[in-house]
């Protein structure tokens, strides 16, 4: 093989590593949830009010720690139905706090009941979930530019301001960093980074 043909030699796709945001690391259940999920709009109000539920969750761990417990929270909150987990007993959340496959914190557990009565009377109000939600944006994604996940921020103006609106909505754990992680995931913001493949999917 002459020189020239070596430099035209092109790694394959199955040696060469996919350029992901930095967060994700190595672990392949965070990869995936990198690839398929964070960053994608969303717009299912359900999926909308299992994500605020489960941002909630995390307050205080990493996230992974939450995505690894998130099939046995859909089991144990009927898939996150607010109809359904509205209508559980003080009994039955005394029960779930003894639940190892759940994040055994009282506080956190009982505000997904708690966040699933703001939502059902926002619904009754005749307020689209989604759309609401989806107004803090302007109904579009943000689009930003970094070339580490570490410079997006905390928090911004638009997740303060939802912060503040679910709060008197009657919804809990709903900080605005809380709230400006939910939007990074479903993508009212687009924080993947500059070399990241999924950035423009």
């Amino acid at each position: 093989m002459t020189l020239a043909s070596i430099s035209d030699v092109q790694p394959s796709a199955a040696t060469t590593p996919l350029s992901r945001c930095g967060w994700c690391g190595n672990d392949p259940l965070y990869q995936a949830y990198h690839d398929t999920e964070w960053g994608r709009p969303q717009h299912d109000p359900v999926k909308l009010f299992e994500k605020i539920c489960l941002e909630g969750q995390q307050a205080g761990l990493s996230w992974i720690t939450v995505l690894r417990k998130r099939a046995h929270y859909r089991k144990r909150f009927f898939d996150f139905d607010p109809v359904k987990v509205a209508a559980l007993t003080d009994e039955d959340l005394a029960e779930l706090v003894t639940d190892s496959g759940l994040i055994r914190h009282i506080g956190k557990l009982s505000a997904i009941r708690d966040n699933a009565k703001a939502y059902l009377v926002l619904q009754a109000q005749g307020i689209d979930f989604s759309s609401w939600l989806w107004s803090f944006v302007e109904g579009k994604t943000i689009v930003n530019e970094w070339a580490s996940f570490r410079e997006a921020p905390a928090k911004t103006a638009p997740s303060s301001a939802m912060s503040k609106a679910l709060k008197k909505a009657g919804f809990r754990f709903v900080g605005e960093t809380t709230c400006y992680a939910m939007m990074q995931s479903v993508g009212m913001v687009n924080d993947h980074e500059l070399s990241c493949h999924v950035r423009n999917i």
